[in-house]
């Protein structure tokens, strides 16, 4: 146990100052954005520029900061090694990997089974996507060090893996509020209540895999660059409906989100086991 760590304060610290952080951050993007729309001669920050980046990664730069500040040199050497454990099964890396590319062949044989007709599929093929992925990895550093690596074991210590998976799910999918209402993000006016859904639902599969793999961050950034990647073998087409606060949406990323959530659901069964511990977990 860290040096000093109150886990109660140490979550809200790390949610108060990475969403504060971030979204001042991306508020001045998307303002810029707003104002460049509006003037041809307008320039500033822009989506996926610095400044944006620098939000994306708050939340990894908050918890190696809070670690520091609370556990000292040896917490922050213990949490900077799990950035790079690989040492894992590699059906943990199977199921990294394929979990959302399965989830999307799903959809579409349900997306057949109830209109008579394929959806439309991807037209990236499959080799370019398992690339992507791989050299995205690194990309996710930032998100998975704050939410797996930090958040999520000081939650289970208080209310069980189960219900740590969920809480981190939801905050973790209102940290992307605000590209909802940002002109250019690939979020801007969709569904956010299917968003939070499908993120929550792949926060209690990232929250397995962290809890089996020991604790290892690198396999759930590879997870959430798989996410990223794969995502669109089956696009969901998410409808720009006027507003963020509705249902109105695809029927591929209705079912998408189902078919996420009988997994997950599954998965929280297993979690009953977990120990409120997760570093002293054994690698599965």
């Amino acid at each position: 146990m860290e040096r000093g760590r109150c886990t109660g304060p140490a979550v809200g610290a790390f949610l108060g100052l990475t969403f504060a952080s971030t979204w001042a951050l991306w508020a001045v993007v998307i303002r810029a954005s707003a104002n460049h729309g509006a003037s041809s001669t307008a320039t500033g920050p822009t989506l996926g520029g610095p400044v944006f980046l620098l939000g994306v990664f708050a939340p990894g730069i908050v918890a190696l900061a809070l670690t520091a500040w609370h556990g000292g040199r040896q917490a922050l050497t213990a949490l900077l090694r799990r950035i790079v454990e690989w040492r894992v099964p590699l059906r943990l890396y199977a199921f990294a990997l394929l979990l959302m590319p399965l989830t999307k062949l799903a959809v579409a044989l349900l997306v057949r089974a109830t209109t008579g007709a394929w959806p439309r599929f991807g037209e990236t093929h499959p080799v370019i996507l398992v690339a992507a992925t791989v050299l995205s990895t690194v990309g996710q550093v930032g998100e998975e060090v704050g939410w797996r690596g930090y958040l999520l074991p000081r939650l289970t210590e208080r209310t069980g893996l189960a219900a740590a998976s969920v809480i981190v799910g939801i905050m973790w999918a209102a940290w992307h509020l605000p590209l909802f209402f940002a002109p250019g993000a690939n979020t801007y006016h969709q569904s956010f209540p299917l968003y939070a859904l499908q993120l929550t639902a792949y926060s209690i599969a990232l929250a397995w895999l962290y809890w089996r793999s020991g604790g290892s961050v690198l396999l759930t950034m590879f997870m959430h660059a798989a996410f990223n990647n794969m995502n669109d073998i089956v696009p969901s087409g998410g409808v720009a409906a006027g507003h963020v606060f509705t249902f109105d949406s695809t029927l591929v990323f209705r079912l998408t989100v189902l078919v996420l959530w009988i997994a997950g659901a599954a998965l929280l069964v297993r979690m009953r086991h977990a120990p409120r511990n997760l570093h002293r977990s054994s690698v599965a």
